[in-house]
């Protein structure tokens, strides 16, 4: 069994990227966040443009993305319930690879896999790619892309995410848990999924699989 979990707003209280391009993006990142919500363009293609008004450097980025961040409680417990029982836990996310990993890595859990944007730091602005299992660069369906090779393998699949975009996999998944804006898809695609709170809620449901 794999546990796919997002990262922003899922494993963390707050979504990281909104507030680096708060602090940094010279330009109306948030008017490319309408377009996106309004299924104007792909979460490629806003990341990509979004993420391109920063000029920023990595350590810059860091730092505020270190202060900004508060993760769910809960995530440890997560983690180490996943591991006690062989249970494969990894985060797929639209956000972006390295503040997930320097923020994973700082708490002791390094380890965990993480498929995200690749960042390329350039003085221009950042460059944001999603990568696919097969390793071509994907406009639209990255989580997915990743869910439906788990399924592949011979895997089941528990989704856990709080946003639009993880209905696609969460659509895919066996067991899904979900809050905010996953919730009220799940809710008008009549998809049945579990709420959590924090992340000792999805232990509890793990315990009863």
């Amino acid at each position: 069994m794999i546990i796919q979990s997002d990262f922003d707003g899922t494993l963390t209280e707050e979504d990281v990227s909104f507030a680096l391009l708060d602090a940094f993006a010279e330009g109306d990142w948030r008017k490319l966040y309408e377009q996106y919500r309004q299924n104007k363009m792909t979460v490629g293609d806003f990341n990509a443009r979004a993420f391109a008004m920063v000029k920023a450097g990595r350590d810059e980025l860091l730092r505020v993305a270190r202060e900004e961040v508060k993760l769910r409680e809960g995530l440890r417990n997560l983690v180490n319930y996943c591991q006690d029982r062989g249970l494969r836990f990894l985060v797929v996310s639209n956000g972006l690879d390295f503040y997930i990993k320097e923020i994973l890595e700082d708490v002791g859990l390094g380890n965990i896999e993480v498929y995200a944007a690749r960042t390329n730091f350039s003085p221009d602005g950042l460059g944001v790619r999603y990568i696919g299992p097969e390793g071509a660069v994907l406009k639209k369906g990255f989580k997915e892309a990743y869910t439906k090779l788990f399924l592949k393998q011979g895997y089941q699949v528990v989704c856990i995410g709080n946003g639009p975009s993880d209905y696609f996999p969460a659509a895919l998944a066996q067991q899904v848990f979900a809050r905010d804006g996953l919730m009220d898809v799940c809710k008008d695609k009549k998809l049945k999924c579990q709420p959590f709170d924090d992340l000792n809620d999805v232990v509890r449901g793990l315990e009863k699989l």
